[in-house]
């Protein structure tokens, strides 16, 4: 008796290398990939050779300054987080008229300067608080709470509310410049 030799026999693979990549394209167009959140900020326009340079009145802007060491400095004079709501409203607002603060809430400038070692959780803190003294002055105007304010939709709106909306909009701009960081003890 003669022994045959077995022969092995061989899987193709050939279309294995095609469904692997059908599936690949499958996971890739179907997943989702979550977008990261950022700060959302209104870029300014990119300034031309033609564009000159913006002059404003020094009563007009309000300097904060947060320093390596996270110490808020608002107009040079040491000012603790907590207080800074009141002071932008106290400057933006201006309803004494103090012929130091601005001519109205539409010239206001808040300019904020960070340190390169700022901690970003203080910079958040300031920037929050800065937009919050705007949420409660238009809210004030509007006659509702702050937290009503926050809570309006545009699309859930009668008319004269959005009139109104927009129209306290325009009476506080949220001007907020925010410099470029440098090196400051």
């Amino acid at each position: 008796m003669v022994k045959k030799k077995r022969q092995l026999t061989e899987i193709n693979a050939s279309s294995m290398a095609d469904i692997a990549f059908l599936l690949l394209i499958f996971f890739l167009v179907t997943t989702t990939i979550a977008a990261d959140k950022g700060l959302p900020q209104i870029l300014p326009p990119k300034r031309t050779e033609s564009t000159p340079p913006m002059h404003w009145n020094n009563r007009n802007l309000l300097r904060i300054l947060i320093n390596s060491q996270n110490q808020l400095l608002v107009e040079d004079e040491i000012l603790e987080i907590t207080a800074l709501r009141t002071q932008v409203k106290e400057f933006v607002a201006n309803p004494q008229q103090n012929p130091n603060l601005p001519e109205t809430p539409k010239k206001a400038i808040i300019s904020i300067k960070t340190d390169r070692k700022t901690q970003y959780a203080t910079f958040i803190a300031v920037l929050n608080e800065v937009k919050a003294a705007y949420h409660d002055l238009r809210a004030q105007a509007l006659g509702v709470s702050t937290e009503e304010y926050l809570q309006w939709d545009e699309q859930k709106l009668t008319p004269k509310q959005i009139a109104d909306y927009e129209q306290v909009k325009k009476k506080y701009p949220m001007q907020i410049s925010e410099a470029e960081p440098s090196q400051v003890l």
